[in-house]
């Protein structure tokens, strides 16, 4: 007889695996002025989190492909197991490029946790439990989220910022125990086909483009560009002819995921970069504690999953669209307000921009996913997934690499700043050992990169909503054949 599986505690199982981005968003985000502080390498500030977000952009639609053949629950542990590897070493790096990476390391196992967890749930719950279920994580992200901040600026004052990644481990490994025991999967055996070539081709392209977008300099920008065009043209052409591609594009072909990719990579970048440089501006510009820092995006993981909440109610009543374009309009709202506002309105303000940027994901993001998820087939669920959040990622990756750049010219762009003084500044005793002139150019530059920023996001908030208006109607009624076991409550 086959093992039925347990709904509740595999939903248990992988809310742990989803605590652990959360803490990741917001406990990194804010320990990271510290850890230049520590390590030095101002420099290399956006590679941190861009390294993690380029190995888990590359292998998302990988791990995708890969659980519509041998389904969900290896994948998705193989993911979990990963990431904790890469905490684990993260923790105990001693220089900027050990930390670097460690960190792609863990978005290694990043790739497949977020989108084979939100593919379970799309596997084991129809669309009205779905959108409540959408509720749930959203509540769950939220609580982890909300005290990731507090968490964060208690470690590094009291340990040592090293602990931000050593915090992942037990929730990895009781997420990895309760999808072990409690969820159980039929996947129907078939011989396949990987498509390496195109494996290969789209996670070179993607590197390429990275390498591109990061301002290393003229030529090798152009050179870098030109590979990842040759080589995109070259997985567009495989990708025709595999047997099985991994990434199938007459996928694309349909509106909803055209569309739904579009706007994941615009308002995916300006996440991302909202959560990787308000905590740069408060501890840089305005001085701030860590704590302070991660006081200051704690309202976006506050708001996000009330919102999500409201929009997984709303959805059977409202559809998909409405939802879509009012969350994209509050997003853009937000990005205006952060450019216009967010440097003069000190940490009040910020709070307020970020607060309202959260509603506006919480809202759009969760029809998204649930729209992609409603309108293909199991067999094509994990893929429609994966892709839709490849493209966020992705968007977040390119944007965090770019305002990098952006920043780095604004420091060298006076010559009398030394290139360690912008490390130093982050932390308390480095500050101290600078003189007032020096620390007041190293203010106005990094406002001034900053700045720049502010707008980037706020463009990018503009263009996502924009996108948003092509969004197709989709029937809130449609269903997809789940052949998973027979489930039950664990009661």
């Amino acid at each position: 007889m086959p093992r039925r599986t347990n709904r509740a505690l595999t939903v248990v199982g992988l809310i742990l695996a989803l605590a652990m981005g959360a803490l990741e968003g917001t406990v990194v985000s804010t320990a990271m002025p510290t850890v230049i502080g520590d390590l030095g390498g101002i420099h290399y500030y956006a590679w941190v989190t861009g390294a993690y977000l380029l190995a888990s952009s590359v292998t998302v639609p990988i791990y995708g492909k890969l659980a519509d053949i041998y389904g969900r629950k290896p994948i998705l542990l193989f993911g979990i197991a990963m990431f904790l590897f890469g905490s684990a070493a993260s923790g105990a790096a001693t220089s900027m490029g050990q930390l670097i990476v460690f960190r792609a390391i863990q978005g290694l196992g990043a790739g497949s946790m977020q989108p084979m967890a939100i593919t379970v749930v799309g596997d084991i719950f129809d669309l009205e439990e779905r959108a409540k279920m959408q509720g749930v994580f959203g509540a769950a992200w939220g609580i982890f989220g909300l005290t990731g901040p507090m968490i964060g600026g208690l470690l590094v004052h009291h340990l040592s910022w090293r602990w931000v990644f050593y915090i992942n481990l037990p929730f990895g490994l009781a997420g990895i125990l309760l999808i072990v025991t409690q969820l159980h999967e039929r996947v129907e055996k078939k011989v396949h086909t990987l498509d390496f070539l195109g494996a290969g081709l789209l996670a070179g392209a993607v590197v390429a483009l990275l390498l591109a977008a990061s301002r290393l300099g003229a030529q090798t920008t152009l050179l870098c560009g030109a590979i990842a065009l040759a080589l995109l043209v070259g997985f567009l052409a495989v990708e025709r002819t595999a047997k099985e591609p991994v990434v199938p594009l007459p996928l694309f072909a349909r509106p909803v995921m055209a569309v739904s990719s579009l706007t994941g990579a615009v308002i995916g970048g300006a996440m991302i970069a909202t959560l990787t440089y308000v905590p740069l501006f408060v501890q840089g510009v305005l001085h701030g504690t860590p704590t302070q820092a991660g006081t200051a995006i704690t309202p976006m993981v506050i708001t996000w999953p009330v919102a999500s909440a409201v929009a997984g109610r709303l959805i059977p009543k409202l559809g998909f669209r409405p939802l879509i374009r009012s969350g994209l309009g509050c997003t853009a709202a937000a990005g205006l307000a952060l450019a216009l506002f967010g440097q003069t309105h000190g940490l009040g303000g910020l709070r307020v921009i970020t607060g309202a940027f959260g509603v506006g994901m919480g809202f759009a993001n969760t029809a998204l996913l649930i729209a992609v998820q409603t309108s293909v087939t199991w067999e094509q669920r994990g893929i429609a997934t994966a892709s839709t959040m490849f493209f966020r990622t992705i968007g977040g990756t390119l944007a965090v690499g770019v305002m990098g750049g952006v920043i780095n010219a604004s420091l060298m762009a006076d010559a009398s700043i030394p290139e360690d003084a912008a490390s130093r500044v982050l932390s308390r005793e480095g500050a101290a050992s600078l003189s007032p002139e020096l620390f007041a150019r190293l203010g106005d530059a990094l406002s001034r990169g900053l700045g720049t920023v502010f707008w980037i996001i706020a463009g990018m908030g503009l263009v996502a909503f924009a996108a948003s208006l092509w969004f197709p109607h989709i029937p809130t009624h449609a269903r997809a054949p789940v052949p998973t076991d027979s489930v039950d409550l664990g009661h």
